[in-house]
């Protein structure tokens, strides 16, 4: 798992500057391996200033995807092999992946997925209630539980559909 971890948050390093000079975010990077071929997953977005409103088009990823094509055929060791490159919007059950992710989905529903068992537990669906220094706060049916952002193994908007 560390070399994996290692190996993504190098290509972050590659990929994120060139979608943020086109104004998106990189929410999540995944690079997996399904039937023996390799897959970068980009999942961008972007905020219009003064809004709360969120969302890619088509269009915005695919100029995202030339973008980051370009910096990855420039590093030629980026990624060994071929491997395909598919970019697009987080969607309904966005990923919480940096700080500020969190911030913007306090009294929205989340589900939050901790590395070990927490009040013998380990997957919290309920309000995001407050992000604090370094830890969430998540409201289970009426049950407050603070959660340390370093141990949260995956966290998403929940939406109720």
């Amino acid at each position: 798992m560390g070399q994996t971890k290692g190996k993504n948050e190098r290509l972050r390093g590659l990929i994120e500057p060139a979608i943020a000079q086109l104004g998106f975010e990189l929410v999540e990077l995944e690079l997996v391996s399904e039937r023996g071929a390799s897959i970068l997953r980009l999942y961008i977005d972007t905020i219009p200033p003064g809004t709360k409103e969120r969302g890619v088009t088509v269009e915005q990823c695919s100029l995202a995807s030339r973008a980051v094509s370009e910096v990855l055929d420039a590093e030629e060791d980026a990624i060994p092999g071929q491997f395909t490159l598919e970019v697009s919007s987080p969607g309904l059950f966005r990923p919480l992946t940096k700080p500020d992710h969190y911030a913007r989905a306090v009294g929205q529903r989340v589900k939050v997925k901790t590395y070990d068992k927490h009040h013998d537990r380990r997957a919290f669906i309920g309000e995001l209630r407050k992000v604090g220094e370094g830890n969430i706060t998540v409201d289970v049916d009426g049950v407050e539980y603070s959660i340390a952002l370093e141990q949260v193994a995956k966290a998403n908007l929940e939406p109720e559909l």
